[in-house]
């Protein structure tokens, strides 16, 4: 994001700009999956998305995440050095459906994919499964289009399920649980695969029942 734009507003305003041309990249962002979705289900009568939620990170948890990474907490480091202020986290039922809106999205114009974690191929040690995008999408204001960052987190129901319970369990140990927590969490989250795995192969099945049926 050039912050050239924000030398004309105060520091409390250039704040309220700043938490405004994110909202507005969630607004944009939300709505091109929605689109697709919908255009998804038109072709193909089928929904590959569960629902969509979205955030904008606190002032305090942003300078957390500064101050975490060695940085000081002023508007410019903010903006350079936090990718994920605007966040949209995109439900699916399967992981294929994954990999389908990611590309989907990706393929869009005037969305710039800047960074991927597949932490579907590459799980994190604790076991948690994700893929994220940080993408760059052009807000257009009275001056001209400001290009401005969000992370998408896409993840099916079951790795869903199992990453927000995780996060509150990590949460009442300030992020550091006993090492039998985290083993148990890990197990989870083999046991929340291998279900992942197994409905995705009965509705596979299901799928090859019906086009049979339907010859």
């Amino acid at each position: 994001m050039d912050l050239e734009f924000l030398q004309h507003y105060s520091q409390a305003d250039q704040w309220d700009m700043l938490m405004f041309l994110y909202e507005s990249a969630l607004k944009e962002i939300s709505t091109k999956i929605e689109i697709l979705n919908a255009e998804f289900m038109r072709t193909h009568n089928y929904n590959p998305i569960e629902h969509i939620t979205s955030r904008i990170k606190t002032s305090e948890s942003i300078a957390k995440k500064l101050k975490k990474n060695g940085f000081d907490v002023t508007i410019e480091n903010m903006v350079l050095n936090v990718s994920d202020i605007a966040g949209i986290r995109v439900i699916t039922s399967f992981t294929p459906d994954i990999y389908n809106v990611a590309e989907m999205l990706a393929k869009q114009d005037d969305i710039n994919v800047i960074l991927v974690k597949d932490y579907i191929k590459h799980p994190k040690e604790n076991g948690y499964k994700s893929y994220h995008m940080v993408v760059e999408v052009p807000i257009f204001l009275s001056g001209g289009p400001v290009p401005v960052r969000a992370e998408v987190q896409i993840r099916t129901i079951a790795m869903d399920f199992w990453a927000s319970l995780e996060h509150k369990i990590y949460y009442k140990f300030e992020g550091h649980a006993p090492s039998s927590i985290s083993e148990d969490l890990k197990e989870c989250a083999d046991i929340v695969d291998m279900l992942d795995h197994k409905m995705l192969q009965l509705n596979e099945a299901i799928m090859r029942i019906k086009q049979d049926g339907e010859r």
